[in-house]
């Protein structure tokens, strides 16, 4: 089993600027890099679980997404900290094109793309954390039995619920790395 760290990707490891499907959209939150190189240092495999309605609603395909991915995951793969996985929900429960408008597990703030992480990477999930920057994401993160859910106030504007159902509120990724390291047995 490995103890791993769960990224939401748009506010977490990049600003949102909404929709981003493209590297030229892409903008790093400052520090992210670096921080995620301390945690594949201290032992920590990373996963990314992102939802992307983007793709249900049209606004870009699979393809877009994957070849984005691909150029991000080269980018922590050169900073010495390399994406384990990176998990996508593609669908929204209303909106959007088939087959992509449906209920599913995976999007949060359903467990499915952590339970993924779990079985097909091993994660421990008594020794592992959630980061992101919804309620969702930490609604995601207690029902797949992590470790700690840690919100990031990089994103999206931090609501009640969110800082209620938190273990601890960062100011972004960087903040939170060092709370994940000092909790780390």
């Amino acid at each position: 089993m490995r103890k791993t760290v769960f990224l939401d990707r748009d506010g977490v490891i990049n600003i949102d600027h909404g929709y981003v499907h493209t590297p030229e959209q892409f903008e790093f939150v400052p520090g992210v890099l670096e921080a995620c190189h301390r945690l594949v240092e201290a032992g920590f495999q990373l996963i990314v679980v992102t939802n992307q309605s983007g793709i249900a609603r049209g606004y870009y395909d699979e393809a877009q997404f994957a070849k984005l991915t691909e150029w991000m995951q080269a980018q922590f793969a050169q900073a010495g900290a390399p994406l384990t996985a990176v998990y996508y929900c593609p669908h929204h429960p209303e909106k959007g094109i088939a087959p992509y408008v449906t209920a599913c597990d995976c999007r949060k703030p359903e467990p499915g793309m952590l339970l993924r992480g779990k079985a097909e990477h091993q994660a421990d999930m008594a020794q592992s954390y959630m980061v992101g920057d919804k309620a969702d994401d930490m609604t995601a993160g207690k029902s797949a039995g992590v470790k700690a859910k840690i919100l990031v106030e990089s994103g999206k504007s931090v609501t009640e619920r969110g800082i209620a159902l938190a273990d601890q509120v960062c100011p972004a990724l960087p903040q939170a790395v060092e709370w994940i390291l000092s909790q780390d047995d």
